[in-house]
């Protein structure tokens, strides 16, 4: 196949961040996707009403040029009350939660995952319907941290049986047997993690681009994750987890957690779903399964892809901002029509 249209794409977890950043990667994504799950772990983090309007106002504004809606959340604490949350509801798609200092900008997250502990907040989302989404880990060995979090989905998953709950990024095949085991749990699956193991990061000469969090696992993970998304399992949306950095917080000591996938993940998936022989379910991967889930309707918005070389640039720049994508320098086969 020459050419193939891509309807309605939408970004089930991203960080747009803000500033100069968020005026730079916010039209990466907004010229080519309908709409976009955006993650509320600001500094500080959106945990009230007045922050959480004037971020989607930043974000619209940055993103202007283009007919995108982005989807905000709410970054969870144990006190929310039901008023609040109830007051709040119709501005959200769900409520992220992050275990405490588990990765960038979370060390307000929630200190203990014991259900009681995260009851009042959690009874109150399943009686209003709120989803919540999760970065499932836990601070053990890093490769053992997702595997690890599995109980505590099933825990959550059996006490509240009404509240729609979203595995985020997951990178194990631990997660994706979880998916058909409770009815109220889904997930979200990044590009790089369809695509790498944790050999692409630091088998050889230690790559900082590729080094993200949750840290990419075993070649029998990323076949599981592969396996689902190429079937576009109906529990499983796209979601980029695209996290910029500048450049020198990713090439230096100490580097930063994140991939920057954004303004090349219509066109690999494209060329991955394609080399698969799987063309035909990519819109069920990247849009149809997240409308069903989340009960949205994005913008009508049709991109068309065609097999022709598109070379991904160095970098992306903006003021004194500076951020590498994955595979910069490296030529790709599918690009977007302009």
């Amino acid at each position: 196949m020459s050419s193939f249209t891509i309807s309605q794409a939408l970004d089930m977890h991203l960080h747009l961040r803000d500033g100069d950043m968020l005026n730079l990667v916010g039209p990466l994504t907004s010229k080519t996707f309908s709409g976009a799950l955006v993650m509320p772990n600001l500094v500080p983090p959106i945990t009230t009403k007045d922050a959480l309007l004037s971020y989607k106002q930043r974000i619209k504004e940055a993103c202007k040029d283009d007919d995108f809606e982005p989807y905000v959340t709410l970054f969870f604490q144990n006190n929310y009350s039901y008023e609040f949350l109830e007051d709040i509801k119709d501005e959200i798609i769900a409520i992220k939660l992050y275990p405490a200092g588990i990765t960038t900008n979370s060390e307000t997250g929630v200190a203990s995952m014991d259900v009681e502990v995260l009851r009042p907040t959690l009874e109150s989302m399943s009686k209003l319907g709120i989803p919540l989404c999760i970065h499932g880990e836990t601070n053990g060995f890093v490769m053992d941290r997702e595997k690890e979090f599995m109980p505590i989905y099933e825990s959550i998953a059996s006490a509240f049986p009404d509240l729609k709950i979203i595995m985020e990024h997951i990178t194990t095949k631990d997660a994706i047997e979880l998916l058909d085991k409770y009815d109220n749990l889904y997930a979200t699956v990044t590009l790089h993690h369809l695509l790498i193991t944790l050999d692409d990061v630091a088998g050889g000469m230690l790559q900082p681009h590729l080094f993200c969090k949750p840290i990419a696992k075993r070649p029998e993970d990323r076949s599981a994750l592969l396996n689902a998304a190429l079937k576009a399992h109906p529990k499983l949306m796209f979601g980029s987890d695209s996290a910029p950095h500048p450049k020198h917080k990713k090439e230096c000591c100490g580097c930063a957690a994140g991939v920057f996938t954004a303004p090349i993940a219509l066109q690999v998936l494209t060329q991955l779903f394609n080399d698969n022989n799987c063309l035909e379910n990519l819109n069920k991967f990247i849009s149809l399964n997240a409308q069903k889930i989340y009960g949205i309707k994005p913008p009508k918005k049709d991109i068309k892809l065609i097999q022709k070389e598109f070379i991904v640039p160095s970098s992306y720049e903006y003021k004194n901002e500076q951020v590498v994508p994955m595979y910069a320098g490296e030529t790709l086969t599918w690009s977007i029509e302009e």
